[in-house]
C-alpha cells in the first residue's frame, strides 16, 4: 500500500525497487495520492521507470511540478513589474539620499568640485528622466500595460479553458472565481506519469503516444492478460468524489477475488463506488489516476463522466485525492483479500519536544505543512485499527522515513535546517531503498522466510 501526496512518490519508488530487488513476493498494491503512480507501474512490473537514474523520479522529469498555473503566473509576474514600476519614485529617491551623503564625503576630502559634479549629474539625471515625455507618460502606461496582460491572460485561460475541457461543468457564481481558480496545476505530473507509462508499454517501438483514454485501456489489456504471471499483480486505486461525497474504488483484480470484492455490501449500492477496471470501468483507469494527483483547494478537481449505462446515468463528477483515505483503503485491502500488508509512507513519526523548525511562509510550503501533518495523523490512526484485535491482518508492516524534509511540493528540494544543507528529491529516492532494507528486508526477509508466508492477494 502506498500513501502520501506529491513528493511521496520519490519515497516510494525508492522501497519498490528494494523489495523488486529482495524478490519479495506482491500480489496487489494499491494506492492513493502520488501512490497511484507508484502502483500503476508496479502492478504491470514497471517500477524501474520510477527510480532508473533518467525515471520519473531520479531525473529532473518532475522539476516544477505543481507549480502556479500558468495564467496566474503570467498576472504575477505582470503584477509585479507594475509593482515595481511603482517603486520608481522611491528608487530615485534613495539614489538622491545615496548622492547626498557621497557629495558630503567628497566635500570633507576637499574635493569639493567633485562633490559639485556629482549633485549637478544627479540633478541633470533628474531632469530628463521627469521631462514631460520622459518617466511621467510612460510609467503610467506601462503599468496599465501590465495590469492589461494580467487580466487578459486570465480571462483567455478561462475561455480557453472551457472550450478545450473534455467535460464540463456548470459552476454558480464563478464569473471572478473561473478567472482565478485554483492556484497549482497538476498537469505536469500527470503528463510526465503518462509519458513514462507510454514509453514502459510501446518498449522500443517507436509508436506515437496515443489519447490517455486509449493508453488506459491498452494499460488495462496488459494487465488483465499477464495477471497471475511473475511481476504482475492486483490492483486497486481510491480517489474521492466530491460531488457523491463518497470515495470511488478502482480495482482490477484476480477472478478468485473480483466477485467477492465488487459484491461486498455498502451504504447505497457497491456498484455506485467500486468500479471494476476489467469490465465496464476499463475506459477510468487515467481518470482514476489524475483524480488521485489532484491535491484539495490547491489543484482543479479532475472531472469523472461516468458512462449513460452506470449507476450514475453518465454524470459529470468532480473526483480528488483525500488525505484521509488511508483507513479506507486498509479496509478495501482486506476485502481483497489481503492478509499481510506492507504500507509505504514517506511522513516521518510525529514529532517530540525540541523538534520544531522555521515554519514555511510560502503558499506551497504552507499548504505542503498541512499535508504533511495530516498524514502522520492518519497514518497513526489507521495503523492503530489496522494492527488492534479484531483486525482482518495477520500481519501489518510499515515502512517510513525517521525525517524527511522534504515538503510533498518541494520538488526542486528543499533547504534541510537539520543537516544544514539542500535535500534534493533524488535523494529520496535513495532514502526509501535504505529504509526499506532497514526497516523490513533486513529484520524481516532476512531473518526467517516462514514470516512471509505466500498468501493469495
Amino acid at each position: 500500500m502506498l500513501t502520501g501526496t506529491g513528493t511521496a512518490g520519490a519515497y516510494h519508488a525508492g522501497v519498490l525497487r528494494a523489495l523488486h530487488e529482495a524478490g519479495v513476493r506482491i500480489d496487489l498494491v494499491a494506492g492513493r495520492g502520488a501512490g497511484a503512480i507508484g502502483a500503476v507501474f508496479a502492478a504491470v512490473d514497471g517500477g524501474q521507470r520510477l527510480w532508473d537514474k533518467d525515471g520519473l523520479w531520479k531525473s529532473r522529469a518532475l522539476a516544477g511540478a505543481y507549480g502556479w498555473r500558468r495564467p496566474l503566473a503570467i498576472a504575477g509576474w505582470a503584477l509585479a513589474v507594475a509593482v515595481a514600476l511603482l517603486a520608481v519614485p522611491l528608487v530615485l529617491l534613495a539614489a538622491g539620499v545615496l548622492t547626498a551623503i557621497v557629495a558630503v564625503l567628497l566635500s570633507l576630502v576637499s574635493l569639493a568640485s567633485a562633490s559639485t559634479a556629482v549633485t549637478s549629474g544627479y540633478a541633470r539625471l533628474l531632469d530628463a528622466l521627469f521631462a514631460p515625455t520622459a518617466l511621467p507618460t510612460i510609467v503610467p502606461r506601462l503599468i496599465v500595460l501590465c495590469l492589461l496582460i494580467g487580466l487578459a491572460s486570465l480571462a483567455a485561460a478561462a475561455l480557453l479553458g472551457s472550450w478545450r475541457a473534455p467535460v464540463r461543468r456548470r459552476a454558480a457564481r464563478a464569473s471572478l472565481w473561473r478567472l482565478l481558480g485554483s492556484p497549482l496545476s497538476a498537469r505536469s505530473v500527470m503528463d510526465k506519469t503518462t509519458a513514462e507509462l507510454w514509453n514502459l508499454i510501446r518498449g522500443a517501438a517507436a509508436i506515437a503516444p496515443p489519447p490517455r483514454e486509449d493508453l488506459g485501456r491498452r494499460y488495462v489489456d496488459l494487465l488483465g492478460e499477464n495477471l497471475g504471471q511473475p511481476g504482475f499483480r492486483e490492483l486497486l486505486l481510491v480517489v474521492h468524489d466530491m460531488d457523491a461525497r463518497r470515495d470511488l474504488l478502482f480495482a482490477l483484480l484476480a477472478d478468485g477475488h473480483r466477485q467477492r470484492f465488487f459484491a461486498r455490501p455498502a451504504t447505497g449500492g457497491r456498484g455506485a463506488e467500486a468500479f471494476d477496471l476489467g469490465g465496464a470501468a476499463r475506459d477510468h483507469l487515467m481518470d482514476a489516476l489524475a483524480a488521485s494527483l489532484a491535491v484539495p483547494i490547491a489543484t482543479d478537481p479532475h472531472l469523472l463522466m461516468f458512462a449513460a449505462e452506470g449507476p450514475w446515468r453518465g454524470e459529470s463528477h468532480r473526483t480528488s485525492d483525500r488525505t484521509a483515505a488511508l483507513a479506507r483503503l486498509l479496509e478495501e485491502v482486506a476485502a481483497a483479500g489481503a492478509e499481510q500488508v506492507i504500507v509505504l509512507s514517506a511522513a516521518p513519526g510525529p514529532a517530540r519536544p525540541h523538534e520544531l523548525r522555521s515554519g514555511r511562509v510560502d503558499l506551497r510550503g504552507r499548504a505542503g505543512d498541512y499535508l504533511a501533518a495530516s498524514e502522520v495523523a492518519e497514518l497513526r490512526d489507521s495503523l492503530e485499527r489496522a494492527q488492534s484485535a479484531g483486525s482482518p491482518f495477520t500481519t501489518v508492516y510499515v515502512i517510513r522515513p525517521v525525517h524527511n524534509p522534504i515538503g510533498p511540493f518541494d520538488f526542486d528540494g528543499v533547504y534541510d535546517e537539520r543537516s544544514d544543507r539542500k535535500s534534493a528529491l533524488a535523494e529520496l529516492v535513495d532514502r526509501g531503498y535504505e529504509d526499506a532494507y532497514r526497516q523490513f528486508i533486513e529484520p524481516v526477509v532476512a531473518a526467517g522466510g516462514e514470516r512471509l508466508s505466500a498468501v493469495q492477494s
